[in-house]
């Protein structure tokens, strides 16, 4: 059994869309920063993903992986603190997702709301594909290969680690049941010692009988205590405690990322789609320029009419990168025509400038090294792989593959 602690792990993956925005950066990249020094980290290129809507013009993704991954590193995302690999360079994804669509529903796929608003979206396109239909699967492997116990998303992308949850949960009741299951967790519980035991069995008592989660959270923590059970004797008693089988993939828990407040040019969220974004490493002339011809409050038509920031795209932006002080007098001075939009608007090219200058800097170094850039990938594919062995060696076993 692997010695995973799912809880301390974190998974978390982007499609390569080429060079990376602002938005990214503050909804994103700098949660990944922060995540690494907390939680044992993988963050993958999901370039598999591109290609479940980009399957017939496939001619850009490698350069739009580049870019991407150069993106991380300049940000701040650390090799040596997380590991960083490409989706299609750990073969193993594929089977896993292959072994998990014996047991999934259709009707789970059909249902997943992402997959009907983006058919919508992208209307131009034939999605009417199983690759598409098939890719909340493919998201579910991609997880459930390396045990991560937190998956970092939005509000918008709950739904995508609920699924994840349910195939998790079907996998584990359908074959964690092995044979003499419930004599083995008994036996389990008495090599914990009579204090320990007896402890364990009221807790689950309390959770079963009465649906206590703190009860369910004492349990786990006890057992991740006990130096006297085996590994596999751990994940039964998991599994024990909440009535079901042994756990064999956790269920990972969405880690809830706080919203972006990066509004793009034109007040929208930042997008490419809507061409209203300042890149990541955007030249200093092309941020001042962007950021002097940003639409303003529509009431200020003349320098002394006085505005509302509220209605004002670049207040948005202000709220992102401007102190408290900064902050007033944009709002004063609005106000009272005390200050034009170009002088409103200087403030916010000067942080923007200062805050891309470091990563002008390091993203020089690896354009300038890309044998070190490789070197990164391959040494976070052979990590990846390792990771994704010891899954796809118990989930193989389990379903009756592990011949030999």
């Amino acid at each position: 059994m692997s010695s995973v602690d799912s809880q301390q792990r974190v998974l978390s993956g982007m499609r390569p869309t080429g060079k990376l925005h602002l938005g990214h950066y503050h909804g994103v990249l700098k949660n990944w920063v922060k995540l690494q020094h907390e939680y044992e980290c993988f963050f993958f290129v999901a370039d598999w993903h591109a290609l479940t809507t980009q399957y017939d013009d496939p001619s850009g993704i490698e350069q739009s992986v580049w870019d991407m991954v150069i993106d991380w590193l300049a940000a701040g995302v650390n090799p040596g603190s997380s590991t960083l690999f490409i989706q299609s360079q750990v073969p193993e994804h594929a089977e896993l997702h292959l072994l998990l669509s014996m047991i999934t529903p259709l009707g789970w796929l059909e249902r997943i709301p992402t997959y009907k608003d983006q058919q919508e979206k992208l209307r131009e396109k034939d999605l009417a594909t199983y690759g598409f239909l098939g890719y909340p699967l493919l998201q579910t492997a991609d997880i459930l290969m390396y045990r991560a116990g937190k998956v970092p998303v939005g509000a918008d992308q709950v739904s995508h680690v609920e699924i994840t949850r349910e195939i998790a949960r079907r996998f584990n009741h359908i074959y964690g049941r092995e044979p003499g299951f419930e004599e083995q967790a008994e036996a389990a519980v008495v090599k914990m010692g009579k204090k320990n035991a007896k402890l364990y069995r009221n807790l689950r008592k309390r959770y079963q009988e009465e649906g206590d989660a703190e009860a369910l959270e004492t349990a786990r923590a006890l057992l991740k205590e006990q130096q006297n059970i085996s590994l596999g004797d751990r994940e039964r008693l998991y599994g024990y405690i909440e009535g079901g089988g042994k756990v064999i993939l956790p269920e990972p828990q969405p880690l809830l990322t706080p919203e972006s407040k990066m509004p793009g040019l034109d007040g929208q969220k930042m997008s490419k789609s809507y061409h209203n974004y300042i890149g990541l490493r955007e030249e200093p002339d092309s941020v001042v320029q962007k950021i002097r011809t940003m639409q303003t409050d529509p009431q200020r038509v003349r320098r002394t009419d006085a505005g509302d920031p509220e209605k004002c795209p670049v207040w948005g932006m202000h709220q992102v990168y401007s102190d408290e002080q900064t902050c007033d007098w944009v709002q004063s001075g609005c106000r009272t025509a005390g200050i034009g939009c170009l002088d409103c608007k200087k403030p916010l090219m000067d942080a923007i400038i200062e805050e891309q200058r470091p990563l002008h800097e390091r993203a020089r170094e690896y354009e300038n090294n890309p044998d070190l850039v490789h070197s990164i990938l391959q040494e976070g594919r052979e990590q990846a792989r390792d990771a994704a062995r010891d899954t796809l060696e118990e989930v193989r076993a389990a379903m009756g593959l592990g011949y030999w």
